[in-house]
C-alpha cells in the first residue's frame, strides 16, 4: 500500500504522504434526493457511503436536527490518490490558496459530477455538486489518533500551509492560484 509521497529526504519521517481523500455530497434534504446522491457517490468510489444528520433545526429550510441530510465516503491508499487526480482534473488542476488550511488540509468543490473524467450522466439520477477534501500527514500522526496513550504531535512535524502546497504542486502538478 504504497502512497504518493514527498521528494526524497534524508530522514524519512519528514516525508508527506496523502492520508485520506474524503468525498461529499450535501443534498440538505432527505429522501429520493438523498438515495440518488448515495448511488452517484457509489458509482464514483467504488465504496458504500455513509449519511450525516442535520445537527440542528432549520426551520426556514425544512430541516429538523437528526435528519439525513447529505453523504460521503472516506478512501485511502492508492484510491484516494487515483480519485484526488481524476477530481483535480474536473477543475482543470488548480487551486485557490485560501483553500488550504493551517494544518495541512485542502479542499474544493467540484459544481456537476459529470465534469470529473470518466463520469457518464444518467438522467434519471441528475447531477450533484461535491466537495472532495484532503488529508496530508508524516508518519507518526498515528500517536495522536491512537486509543491507549494518545500524544500530542509537536509543532515542527506537524503539515502546515507551505509544505501542503508543495506536495501538490510537485506530486500533482497542481498550479496554485491567488483568490
Amino acid at each position: 500500500m504504497q502512497a504518493v509521497t514527498e521528494t526524497v529526504h534524508d530522514n524519512p519521517m519528514r516525508a508527506i504522504k496523502l492520508a485520506k481523500v474524503t468525498v461529499h455530497i450535501g443534498v440538505g434534504k432527505s429522501g429520493e434526493m438523498l438515495e440518488k446522491a448515495k448511488k452517484v457517490l457509489s458509482e464514483l468510489t467504488d465504496q458504500k457511503p455513509c449519511t450525516k444528520q442535520a445537527k440542528q433545526t432549520l426551520k426556514d429550510f425544512g430541516i429538523r436536527e437528526g435528519e439525513p441530510i447529505s453523504c460521503l465516503t472516506t478512501l485511502r491508499g492508492k484510491k484516494a490518490t487515483a480519485f484526488l487526480k481524476r477530481g483535480l482534473e474536473a477543475i482543470n488542476n488548480s487551486v485557490k490558496r485560501s483553500s488550504f488550511d493551517e494544518n495541512g488540509n485542502f479542499a474544493f468543490g467540484i459544481k456537476e459530477h459529470i465534469e470529473i473524467p470518466g463520469t457518464k450522466y444518467e438522467p434519471e439520477l441528475g447531477i450533484f455538486g461535491m466537495d472532495i477534501i484532503g488529508t496530508l500527514e508524516r508518519p507518526g500522526f498515528r500517536i495522536k489518533r491512537r486509543r491507549i496513550r494518545p500524544s500530542r504531535i509537536g509543532k515542527s512535524h506537524r503539515v502546515n500551509r507551505d509544505d501542503a502546497i508543495k506536495f501538490l504542486t510537485e506530486n500533482f502538478g497542481v498550479q496554485i492560484r491567488e483568490a
